[in-house]
């Protein structure tokens, strides 16, 4: 309690977690899109429970880890060197939700151009042979890598256990409040289905470049998909003002 005291305090303690929510939230984009996709393949009522529990997964993990902050850190000691690069454990980690994200995007981007090739609407709800249990052991997978990118980048950015757990808390609340509105919005827009599934398959790269020591720096990838999702809502816009016009005659 006197620790927390002296911190509230501290202006550069509150510098730190309003960074470090931030940062959380940035990361916890790319959870919240992956948990959207995955939950609108489920039958409409099983929706909302799936995507709570998802990301009631993600908070339990991050804060398990923050408990093991030290066994952590030890995560990225090297286990062996390969072309002149020592992979730690979390390295492997990171390569391996980088393989699963692309197989998971490529897959759902496959699917939805077959849907498209059929003459039927590509729709992310429904999907044959989806499972509620296997939706959530995908999503505890990605919740896994994502959060122990999320706990290793906190640890370096501050040494107190209190702000990191203030700043989890925060931005999964965050993540909570948004996860309806924007697994609707994906839902109702097939566009921006496609436009996510890349965003997830550029971050599957990035993880697997990250896990084999080329550091991509986060902001680029943020501003890339910024700019795309900019672009993509110009498009609706013009979409939507185009399909109010009235329709001209022809001259004949």
């Amino acid at each position: 309690m006197e620790e927390l005291q002296i911190l509230a305090r501290d202006p550069q303690a509150w510098a730190a977690l309003a960074t470090l929510i931030v940062m959380e939230v940035v990361l916890g984009i790319d959870n919240l899109i992956f948990i959207s996709i995955l939950t609108n393949k489920l039958p409409e009522e099983k929706r909302f429970r799936a995507r709570r529990i998802g990301i009631g997964l993600a908070v339990f993990l991050r804060l398990a880890l923050l408990g093991g902050v030290a066994f952590i850190v030890q995560l990225t000691a090297p286990l062996f060197s390969l072309f002149g690069h020592g992979f730690s454990w979390r390295d492997l980690i990171l390569i391996g939700g980088g393989l699963f994200l692309i197989y998971k995007a490529t897959s759902e981007i496959r699917d939805h151009v077959a849907a498209d090739h059929e003459d039927k609407e590509p729709s992310v709800g429904g999907a044959a042979g989806v499972t509620f249990v296997g939706v959530i052991g995908q999503i505890l997978i990605l919740d896994l890598v994502f959060s122990l990118d999320s706990i290793i980048t906190a640890v370096g950015m501050t040494d107190h256990i209190p702000i990191m757990v203030i700043a989890v808390v925060v931005a999964v609340g965050l993540m909570l409040a948004a996860a309806d509105g924007l697994a609707r919005f994906i839902g109702n827009n097939p566009t921006i289905v496609m436009l996510a599934l890349s965003f997830l398959l550029m971050i599957g790269m990035t993880l697997i470049a990250d896990g084999m020591g080329m550091h991509v720096p986060k902001g680029y990838i943020y501003a890339a998909m910024a700019f795309s999702g900019l672009v993509e809502g110009l498009n609706m816009l013009a979409r939507r003002a185009q399909s109010k016009r009235p329709l001209r005659k022809r001259p004949r």
